[in-house]
Order: C-alpha cells, then structure tokens, then sequence
C-alpha cells in the first residue's frame, strides 16, 4: 500500500513539474518566438479554461466539496485578489516577450523577500531579524544575475519584478480577507471563483489594448491550424498548473513542497535553456544559484522559529 501511496505521489510531482513547466515554455514559445504578441489575450484563455475545468472538477466530479461565496462582503474581496491575480499572470506573461525564461525564473524566485515585505509592511507577521537576514541573499541573486544576463532588458525585468510582487501581495492578502472560519477557500474553489471574474475583467481590457486580437488569431489559424490546438493546450496546462499544486500540496508535507519548488524553479531554468538556446553566463548562473540559496535559508529560518 505504502509503495503504491508513494508511487501516486510521485506521479503527482511529475504532472506538477510538466504543467508548470510545459505552460511556460508555451507561453515563451508563443509570445517570442511564434510571434503571438497578445499576452492579455492569452490570459484571458487561460482563465477562460480555468473557469470551465474548476466548475466540471468541482460541481460534476466532485473532487472537492463545493464551497459557496456567503456574502457581498466575500465576493467583493474574492474579486479583490482576483485583479491582484490578473495584473501578476499578465505582467508575467508581458516580461516572457522580452526575457529568457532562465531569468524570469530567476526574477521569480525572489517571491519569499516579497512576501515577507508585504507582511511586515500590513503588520501581519513579523518575523526574527535572522529570517530577514537570509534574504539579503535572494535579492542579491537577483542583482548579481542581472548584471550577468546577456539578454538583460529594462522594460521586461521591472514588469517581472511587478509580477512576483503581485503574486506575493496577493499571497499575503489572501491570508488576511479570508481569515476567518466562514469565509476561508480552498486553493481549488477560490480558482471556482477567481478565474470567472478574472475573464469579466480581462475581456475590456484585451478589446481596448489588443485590437482585433479575436480576427487576428482566425487569420492566423487559417494561414496555421496549430496556433489553435497551440492555445488550446496551453490554456488546459494553466489549469493543471493549479489542479497539480493542490493535489501536492495536499499529499506532501510544507518542507517538501518547497523543496519540490526550488528543483522545480532549476530544472525549468535548465530545460528552456537547452530548447530556446539562449545565451547565458556564468555570473548569471551563479547569481540564481545565489537566489534559490537565500530561499532555502529563509525556509529554514522560518522553519526554526515556528
């Protein structure tokens, strides 16, 4: 039986490891080098998916109990987070156009320093002033790697920088608007409902900021039938990035999962580096190798002083 858990949960990781990776190489792939310039668009269909898949796991294969929204005070807070969520995928999305995707990932890894910063600054947590030291490092990593990223692009690294601090702020946020009892989600019900309002609100702003993207994609798929099944796919991905997550968050242990994400955040690193080609340098590498070094400190600080 034991085998058979630990099999499972392997299986688990590995899915959790190719959508993760597999959607960000997609999203790479087409908004550099297919040349589908529309990052809002492609937003728009992952949360799209999002939403269709969330409700046929919750309402008809029932693989978690359903959790309803019980007042106006919780949606509006759910759709709080979900603009939080919004600008983060699309920012992240945006700095794929002008980034290599080791560098994004390396931007990305400095999520804890974010977190940690909102969480002072709101005066939710407060952590040891050695937990706070352990990220010097993290964000020295970043710097050293910037300075040694042959593909460096100012434009590309600040709306990076914006995406791993909307993704954190929203982190921390979540913590605080559904804290209590009666209004707390799961990971998979907060999509239920995050992912709908993420399509209301994305929708006006791809029709103001992507002109005739809906025409432009027909023309495209009639010139090459692929760029559909290409977004099809990608947009499926996106949502096996967050069915996978909550499925290993829910059958490993907290440490693991971290573990699990700094491995992740390398062999994505790795991949796209040996797939788009692109140049990197030692100094570049050694300042990630920094960054995800600082995260593991910090994990251990934290861990400590629990």
């Amino acid at each position: 039986m034991k085998g058979s858990s630990r099999l499972f949960t392997i299986g688990l990781v590995a899915a959790w490891y190719s959508s993760n990776i597999g959607v960000l190489l997609l999203n790479k792939y087409l908004l550099s080098n297919y040349g589908f310039k529309y990052p809002i668009f492609l937003t728009m269909c992952h949360m799209t998916a999002c939403s269709l898949l969330s409700y046929i796991a919750i309402a008809w294969m029932k693989m978690v109990p359903m959790q309803t929204i019980r007042s106006r005070v919780q949606f509006m807070k759910i759709s709080a987070l979900s603009l939080i969520f919004c600008a983060s995928v699309v920012s992240g999305n945006v700095s794929l156009k002008y980034l290599p995707v080791s560098f994004n990932q390396a931007i990305g890894a400095t999520t804890p320093f974010f977190t940690a910063l909102f969480a002072y600054l709101m005066n939710v947590k407060r952590e040891a002033w050695l937990t706070y030291a352990t990220l010097i490092p993290v964000v020295l990593g970043v710097i050293v790697a910037s300075g040694g990223e042959p593909s460096f692009h100012l434009f590309g690294f600040l709306i990076c920088v914006g995406a791993t601090a909307a993704r954190a702020l929203k982190s921390v946020l979540q913590g605080i608007l559904l804290s209590s009892e009666g209004e707390k989600l799961n990971s998979m019900n907060l999509l239920l409902y995050m992912a709908p309002i993420a399509v209301v609100l994305l929708l006006p702003a791809t029709l103001l900021m992507e002109d005739n993207v809906v025409g432009i994609t027909l023309t495209l798929a009639r010139n090459d039938i692929k760029v559909i099944w290409y977004l099809l796919f990608n947009s499926t991905l996106a949502y096996f990035v967050n069915l996978t997550n909550f499925l290993v968050t829910k059958h490993t242990s907290a440490l693991t999962l971290q573990v699990l994400g700094n491995a992740k955040g390398a062999m994505a690193v790795v991949v796209s580096i040996l797939i788009f080609r692109n140049p990197i340098s030692v100094i570049g590498m050694l300042g990630y190798g920094l960054t995800v070094f600082g995260v593991i400190l910090y994990s251990e600080a934290k861990k400590r002083n629990k």
